[in-house]
């Protein structure tokens, strides 16, 4: 290990010692000392010249980034970020700009207080590598999701989020997570019995011990996972690009919902997701989210170098109801017509050589909702396009007729890892040319049986790894997550599904310039 990822790990565990003392400090005790960062750092969304910096303060404070090239910090750079308090649950995000590509990014937040800036914390190191300009080094990023789900929090006596420090140990150049990131709609246990008579323990706190409705719960949520020493080393080595699905707000949700639910008092899904995608921007670096800015919408473009752009989509804030999905016309679908519009447009003009569209959700796998309703976009007939399918026949088919070359979808959702082929000649639907879609999960929650296919868009289930019984817990069924090794010479991208513990499950490798792969 090098002499860098040394003071990350120190940083860390000054961070896991900070929160333990946090916890037992008395008010009058923790307002005399100075800011401090116990919650860890992160970066996201880094690009070639640019990233973010997020930190938590426990306390009013004044966010400084320092960057260098070193980790010496001589000739460092330093940003002043804005001032952290209450209004953002003290949390804060700094934007880097004009960052050399391809360069390994050493940076160290400092807290000052407002009132006296000579007064600061101990400060917090974190890393991260820019994005190539050039092809050559290659591109390499992990990608997962469900975290925290199905009553399966952080057991200390497994040593929390194991999968976490196995990624961090494969120093990718970025994490893509693909939703559910956490479980605000599930709530903790202290334990639970096993069914061979082994005990689950969960980390407790009072956030999670209830579904969350109100800004602070939902806040308290995002703050849960960030407890785990795994996933704060994770977090100072490797950035994340970060996406929601259901569980950031509600089992299943969409807009204008109104919940049945007897756990809810709050039963308007609308102001449930309002407060969720606040707390999602305040606990997640994200270009688009950030409070105070302007956008305030999940999808966007990251992109990592002339190989790699990553489409991040949103199949939540625009989807229509949940319905049985026969529907023959249907303009609103999963995306919404403005970000499909925003999709098409991005995607023919990307010169990448790959485009990745992170999915929330899968494209042929049946998802249900309840008996007669659908979750994601597949609806169990495998015929002609109907429902959410028009719309994801309306992309495949400019695709095709665009000549856009190498796109290729990753998802998670399912808590299961498996590999589809899509294929016109096995499909009702003709006009798009083939691709791949890979899922990858659970990271830390519960494993479930594979699901069904749907016709429509001709899947055919390559490799599928997944337990025979609902809600497996992470004692008994290894966690999953993928890899994507993007070599700069040929441009060849491979993907890796892997398991907790270091198997490699399966892998497929792809060529570039093509509109469609073929299985080979």
């Amino acid at each position: 290990m090098s002499y860098d990822r040394r003071t990350v790990l120190r940083g860390s565990l000054a961070a896991s010692a900070a929160l333990t003392m946090g916890a037992a400090a008395s008010p009058a005790q923790a307002l005399r000392g100075r800011p401090g960062a116990a919650w860890g750092v992160q970066a996201g969304d880094v690009t070639a010249s640019s990233g973010l910096v997020w930190v938590r303060s426990d306390r009013p404070a004044r966010m400084i980034v320092e960057t260098s090239a070193t980790e010496s910090f001589r000739r460092a750079r330093r940003w002043h970020g804005p001032l952290l308090g209450p209004g953002t649950d003290f949390t804060g995000t700094t934007a880097l700009h004009g960052l050399p590509a391809g360069e390994q990014i050493h940076y160290r937040v400092t807290l000052a207080d407002p009132d006296d800036p000579r007064r600061t914390g101990e400060p917090v190191h974190g890393t991260f590598r820019t994005a190539p300009a050039g092809r050559r080094a290659g591109v390499r990023f992990l990608w997962s999701g469900d975290i925290a789900g199905q009553g399966w929090g952080i057991n200390p006596d497994i040593g929390g989020f194991r999968a976490f420090e196995e990624m961090r140990r494969l120093d990718p150049d970025f994490f893509l997570c693909s939703g559910d990131t956490v479980y605000a709609d599930g709530p903790l246990a202290e334990s639970v019995t096993l069914p061979d008579g082994r005990v689950w323990r969960n980390l407790m706190t009072e956030e999670k011990a209830k579904v969350a409705e109100t800004l602070a719960e939902y806040r308290g949520t995002f703050r849960y996972n960030l407890l785990d020493d795994n996933v704060r080393r994770f977090n100072a080595q490797v950035p994340t690009v970060a996406q929601w699905d259901d569980h950031e707000v509600r089992n299943n949700w969409y807009p204008g919902q109104i919940l049945d639910d007897p756990r809810y008092t709050e039963k308007d899904v609308d102001v449930l997701a309002a407060r969720a995608m606040r707390a999602f921007g305040e606990y997640f670096p994200v270009s688009t989210l950030r409070p105070g800015g302007r956008e305030g919408r999940m999808h966007r473009v990251v992109r990592y170098g002339p190989l790699l752009d990553v489409f991040v989509l949103d199949m939540r804030t625009y989807r229509n109801a949940n319905s049985p999905g026969r529907q023959a016309d249907d303009t609103t679908g999963i995306l919404g017509a403005e970000q499909l519009a925003w999709l098409k447009r991005g995607l023919s003009r990307s010169r990448a050589v790959w485009k990745v569209i992170a999915s929330d959700m899968p494209l042929g796998l049946v998802v249900p909702d309840g008996a007669v309703d659908f979750e994601a976009v597949a609806q169990d007939d495998p015929g002609a396009p109907l429902g959410r399918e028009l719309q994801v026949a309306e992309l495949l088919r400019f695709v095709k007729h665009r000549r856009i070359t190498g796109t290729l979808w990753l998802t998670a959702d399912v808590h299961y890892t498996s590999a589809q082929h899509y294929d016109p000649a096995r499909a009702a639907f003709k006009d798009f040319a083939p691709f791949w879609e890979f899922v990858s999960g659970p990271l830390a929650a519960g494993g479930f049986p594979a699901n069904a296919l749907d016709g429509t868009f001709g899947p055919d289930r390559v490799f599928v790894r997944a337990p025979e019984r609902a809600n497996v817990s992470p004692m008994e069924s290894p966690q999953h997550f993928g890899e994507v090794d993007i070599d700069g010479d040929s441009g060849e991208l491979t993907v890796r599904l892997r398991a907790e513990g270091g198997a490699v499950l399966f892998s497929r490798v792809l060529r570039p310039g093509r509109v469609g792969q073929s299985r080979g």
